[in-house]
């Protein structure tokens, strides 16, 4: 790709999108068709920029290898699944400008990690020739969702340079709830948070979204660990004032997992 200093483009929109089980990539199921629908209707990016809930780290990194791996990061899946590659070019340029741009953390190159069924369970259906450069970003276990936030705020620039910016996790994730019938209906403290971000989002009020353990009881059960929400905080963040949400995907399925996808143009 064009190093993104180097040229403009139309400004990307800015997408959340809820992964959920790996098990999405080979079913052709309501929320893997709606990845489909979104990848051709949207404007080809340049670079694929995605904070997937499954890389936490200690620091903040980038994957900035040519050609990243796919990794198989599940265990007690079909053959299928681990038999599946992902082999979507990376963008050392594209990290270079990340790191240019973001001044509130140090951004540091990766050369290990590579690609995570957080990022490519969606690309798969979404970009499904891989044919377009995507990096990692990873989840600093050491920083707030406000430090989040402004991270997310410092990458604004890459939308208007060609860069989609991919947020993979899911609002409610609770594995001690999840039940592996995806019929199974959500628990009304599930669709409760669900509902509660939902009007978060369309208010734009970031600031219940960053304290979102305000709900309560429903915010301890949806998020009993902040990974699979983080992801939202940095989409949020990319947001700009004229610009409102939309939801290409909704559902909470398993009883503890909200497939709910967000995107902000």
């Amino acid at each position: 790709m064009n190093t993104p200093t180097q040229s403009k483009s139309a400004k990307m929109p800015a997408l959340f999108l809820g992964h959920g089980n790996p098990m999405n990539v080979l079913e052709k199921n309501p929320f893997a068709l709606s990845w489909e629908l979104l990848g051709r209707s949207l404007a080809r990016p340049k670079a694929i920029l995605s904070i997937s809930a499954h890389w936490e780290t200690y620091g903040t990194y980038a994957t900035a290898m040519d050609k990243p791996r796919t990794i198989h990061d599940f265990g007690n899946f079909p053959q299928a699944l681990f038999d599946i590659d992902y082999p979507a070019p990376g963008s050392p340029e594209l990290v270079q400008r990340i790191q240019s741009l973001v001044t509130a953390t140090e951004v540091l190159p990766d050369h290990n990690w590579g690609l995570d069924h957080g990022t490519w369970s969606v690309l798969c259906w979404m970009f499904p020739k891989a044919d377009i450069p995507v990096v990692q970003f990873s989840l600093n276990r050491n920083l707030s969702p406000r430090q989040h936030y402004e991270i997310g705020r410092e990458l604004k620039p890459l939308r208007s340079e060609g860069v989609l910016i991919l947020g993979s996790g899911n609002i409610v994730h609770n594995l001690d709830f999840f039940d592996p019938n995806p019929c199974t209906p959500p628990y009304p403290w599930a669709s409760s948070f669900d509902d509660s971000i939902k009007g978060f989002l369309l208010k734009d009020d970031h600031e219940s979204i960053l304290n979102f353990s305000h709900l309560g009881e429903t915010a301890r059960l949806s998020v009993p660990t902040p990974e699979h929400f983080l992801p939202l905080i940095y989409i949020i963040a990319l947001q700009d004032e004229s610009e409102r949400v939309t939801f290409p995907v909704e559902g909470v399925v398993s009883g503890a997992a909200s497939m709910r996808g967000a995107m902000i143009s």
